[in-house]
């Protein structure tokens, strides 16, 4: 999570994740921190870079990337493609339609959700075509492409995942991507996703956790730094800057916070926050442990036991 951490420690994490057991590696794609408190925003595409170069096994993917405003998706076309041959294979580009916390720094405004989800669509048929290695022109309502390849390609084409809300992003998007992502364990979105996809793809969610031996420190680093979480995505997507979202979760309390987020030392607890994801039909959960501060002792004591329990519970 590059909102809390800086890219140095986020590469470092990253390979003593690897250590530790875990599968896949997900990394955001922040120009800002949600909150004040959290204090980074590293260029994820760099870290990634660096990443695949510190790690062997790991799958690396975007949770997500905005192909449409600060990117233009034939940029994002060749970042995939680069990152995929550095990792030797292992890139999943992860995609959505954004926030305006990070898209609207570029001065465009931030356009409706409608907009917002018609701009993903051409930006995903345009990064396909590119990954293909052949030469594009494309015209769209809003972009366009004018004899463009991607010189260094993969053989074969970056998966794509993308991140969805609702039953009309599935409608939207389950023809042009291959794996689902989202944050809500919700049945009916895998339900729906597997009908297009014959129950073949990945379907991948997102569990914080609070892992502290000082239960009372987990919850307040929680508090501290996850706050803005329990706003919900279509809250979350219109807030512009870290000061918003820290307006709008000002009167959220530590409590609140441990009511919904797994706090503490107790591994079993903090493994049950998983099972939701699980009955509903996910395939892959992403972990974030909350907070810089106890990251390498995350990884070094709870990393591989917590594995072990939630891996029982799949």
């Amino acid at each position: 999570m590059g909102e809390q951490s800086g890219p140095r420690e986020l590469v470092r994490y990253a390979q003593a994740a690897e250590d530790a057991g875990f599968d896949f590696e997900v990394s955001s794609d922040h120009y800002s921190p949600w909150l004040v408190s959290q204090g980074h925003s590293p260029y994820a595409w760099t870290v990634l870079g660096a990443v695949a170069h510190a790690t062997s096994r790991v799958e690396l993917m975007t949770y997500v990337t905005c192909p449409t405003m600060r990117y233009h998706p034939a940029v994002v076309a060749q970042k995939a493609a680069t990152v995929q041959l550095l990792s030797e294979g292992r890139f999943v580009l992860g995609l959505g339609s954004g926030e305006s916390l990070n898209e609207h720094v570029v001065g465009r405004g931030w356009p409706s959700v409608d907009t917002r989800q018609d701009m993903l669509v051409e930006a995903i048929e345009i990064i396909r075509e590119l990954h293909t290695g052949d030469l594009v022109t494309y015209v769209g309502e809003h972009f366009r492409v004018d004899s463009a390849r991607i010189w260094d390609s993969p053989d074969t084409p970056v998966p794509i995942g993308v991140a969805v809300s609702g039953e009309e992003g599935i409608d939207s998007f389950a023809p042009l991507g291959d794996h689902l992502i989202a944050v809500e364990p919700r049945p009916e979105l895998v339900e729906r996703w597997d009908e297009v996809h014959d129950g073949t793809s990945r379907k991948i969610g997102q569990v914080p956790v609070s892992w502290d031996p000082d239960r009372d420190a987990a919850v307040q680093r929680a508090h501290e730094q996850f706050r803005w979480f329990g706003g919900g995505w279509p809250v979350n997507a219109e807030l512009p800057t870290p000061a918003g979202f820290e307006a709008a979760s000002q009167f959220v309390r530590p409590d609140d916070v441990a009511g919904s987020i797994a706090c503490g030392p107790d591994l079993d607890a903090l493994a049950e926050s998983v099972r939701p994801y699980l009955d509903a039909g996910f395939t892959d959960v992403a972990i974030v442990q909350i907070g810089d501060e106890q990251q390498e002792r995350f990884l070094a004591e709870a990393a591989e036991p917590l594995l072990e329990r939630m891996r029982a519970l799949a």
